[in-house]
């Protein structure tokens, strides 16, 4: 049986989707092939769904700028109609504390260049803001076993504040929407369904084999397949030209009871929170959360789940084996009580009111982790064969910019340009900058990041 599209796109999470969304809406058939029943149901479902603005580079802070605005006008982005069921974007803030090994200068140089409002907080600024945190310096963090961890801090931490940051309060649904916005220009999707080959011919692509032995021809084949995107890519014999590798880690995210005074807590004359306002993306009702947290210093990040519940995550410090995998099917689902431990001792020691509980309660998901933690969107030195992967657990906030960035590149390269000599630049409709899609690259150099989830 053979069945025929003008693009594949291989995975049905936020970036699978968004690409299918885009390259549809430009007028291609498109079929996107996802192994699980539903759109999100991988690692976008594990997402803390953070959108901040913290990245090192002028490319990574201007998509992530340019993304806050399409969240923020999320039903218009998606084309959606009146009554349908819209993922959230929350507006609480991200406050990122002090650290050496990141700087505030890091960031607040393409702050200023793209046009990002932030806020510089001493000690006592963020005091009297976020009267729930300790604002103690206890720099580097160290296994909660360590005798060393509760000793007393060195010092007092600020924080650089970024009043627009926030998250989306439903990762799976956001992905849904997308694909329910691509389904509207045409796309199809085969759920429960895997690829074991990606057919090729004459040094290009000519579509996919399917686990029924279904052959999907397209002259377009795109990896947004996350975790599993390096098997995809060994399956299409790609990746010796890659200056950039690629391994699956699995991560865990916890949830925990928000001590007091987290939430609406000291004075507000920064952002307001609100959630899912029908003018910022999906209906609801507005509440006031406190923000999002970003805490290097103890290995840890916090963000607000409704008004009751936190999310706590880490940050990948030096002290914690990371757990990487040969296969992300090998992941062990749900939380583990050591991990959960350590990442929420953590949490209760810059939150002093938080309590750890006895059993543990949260996900676990697998970050598809580059050598620098930056993402690959990429043609291949397989013609047709594109990818968009190496999103390394910071990319779910790029998302909607991801599937325009994706077509701009598809229709370039198919259109003939040299993207490898001359890379393409994409315009960005809200905030009209251009963003070189070279800082991608599979041959790039390692970025300088952060070299953690935080990118």
């Amino acid at each position: 049986m053979s069945t025929t599209a003008e693009a594949v796109v291989v995975g049905a999470g936020v970036i699978g989707a968004s690409t299918a969304l885009e390259l549809a809406r430009s007028g291609l058939r498109v079929t996107v092939v996802d192994r699980f029943g539903g759109a999100g149901n991988g690692s976008t479902s594990a997402s803390s769904a953070v959108v901040r603005f913290t990245y090192p580079t002028v490319e990574g802070v201007t998509a992530a700028w340019e993304s806050r605005h399409c969240w923020e006008a999320w039903r218009d982005h998606l084309g959606a109609p009146a009554g349908e069921p819209l993922a959230s974007y929350i507006r609480c803030g991200v406050a990122l504390l002090d650290v050496d090994v990141a700087p505030r200068a890091l960031f607040t140089r393409h702050f200023d260049a793209v046009g990002v409002p932030y806020e510089e907080w001493d000690a006592d600024e963020l005091a009297a803001r976020l009267p729930a945190v300790d604002t103690g310096r206890y720099w580097p963090p160290r296994p909660v076993d360590d005798d060393a961890f509760f000793a007393d801090a060195s010092g007092r931490l600020g924080a650089l504040h970024t009043p627009d940051g926030g998250f989306v309060g439903d990762p799976r649904l956001a992905a849904a929407n997308l694909a329910a916005a691509a389904r509207r220009h045409g796309a199809a999707f085969l759920w429960n369904t895997r690829v074991t080959e990606v057919v090729r011919k004459g040094g290009r692509v000519r579509g996919v084999r399917l686990h029924d032995g279904t052959e999907l021809s397209a002259p377009v084949v795109v990896n947004a397949a996350g975790p599993w995107s390096g098997r995809l890519n060994q399956l299409a014999g790609v990746g010796a030209d890659f200056t950039v590798g690629l391994r699956p880690l699995r991560q865990e995210v916890h949830h925990v009871a928000a001590p007091p005074g987290y939430h609406g807590g000291g004075r507000r004359d920064g952002a307001e929170a609100d959630a899912g306002a029908e003018g910022r993306g999906g209906a609801g009702s507005e509440t006031r959360v406190g923000p999002v947290i970003a805490d290097m210093d103890l290995g840890t990040y916090l963000r607000p789940e409704g008004r009751d519940f936190l999310l706590v995550g880490g940050t990948e410090p030096e002290c914690d084996p990371l757990e990487w995998l040969d296969d992300p099917d090998d992941a062990r689902p749900g939380p583990t009580a050591s991990r959960f431990r350590a990442q929420v001792t953590r949490a209760a020691r810059r939150l002093p009111g938080l309590r750890v509980p006895g059993r543990p309660r949260g996900v676990a998901g697998v970050y598809d982790v580059s050598d620098d933690w930056a993402p690959i969107y990429d043609r291949t030195g397989l013609d047709g064969f594109y990818v968009a992967i190496g999103t390394s657990g910071n990319q779910f906030k790029n998302a909607p910019l991801v599937g325009r960035l994706m077509a701009t590149l598809v229709h370039g390269v198919e259109g003939g340009h040299d993207h490898d000599s001359h890379p393409l630049t994409h315009t960005c409709e809200h905030t009209g900058r251009d963003i070189g899609l070279g800082a991608f690259s599979r041959g790039r150099r390692l970025s300088e990041t952060t070299g953690t989830v935080l990118g």
